[in-house]
């Protein structure tokens, strides 16, 4: 029996306008990640909420990131290690990783509402163009 490793993390940032969370979750070392905008500030218990609540019906990216293999103990003070991973959290909001798919997914998604969007305008000029003919016909019939 293989092991496999799943881990997910919510990662809660002001992006300068909103309270976004991004949520990386890394399963057999393919990253998938999801964003979503909380609007004002969740507080601890909001947030505790939406994750029992909501985290079933979570979208994740259907395109997943390999990831590399996770080190065990990353050498240097643990407090400064925390310090510079939070500081980096600030400026960032997530890791590079989750932000390369997250801007794929909206490139994804963007493709797709342009290709329905062309689908439904030919369709519509189809339509269009059967009542013109069907109203040309009529006319002609006399009536």
């Amino acid at each position: 029996m293989r092991k496999s490793e799943v881990s997910s993390t919510l990662t809660v940032y002001h992006d300068g306008q909103f309270w976004v969370g991004v949520v990386e979750h890394v399963e057999n070392g393919m990253l998938s990640v999801a964003r979503l905008v909380f609007g004002a500030e969740p507080s601890n218990e909001e947030v505790y909420t939406w994750v029992l609540e909501r985290w079933t019906s979570l979208r994740l990216s259907a395109e997943a990131e390999p990831v590399g293999p996770r080190v065990g103990r990353l050498p240097g003070n643990p407090k400064r290690r925390a310090r510079e991973a939070a500081k980096a959290m600030r400026q960032h909001g997530s890791s590079t990783a989750s932000q390369l798919a997250l801007a794929r997914e909206r490139e994804r998604s963007k493709e797709e509402s342009r290709s329905e969007r062309a689908a439904r305008g030919r369709e519509e000029a189809r339509v269009r163009w059967e009542k013109r003919h069907e109203k040309r016909r009529h006319r002609h019939r006399g009536k």
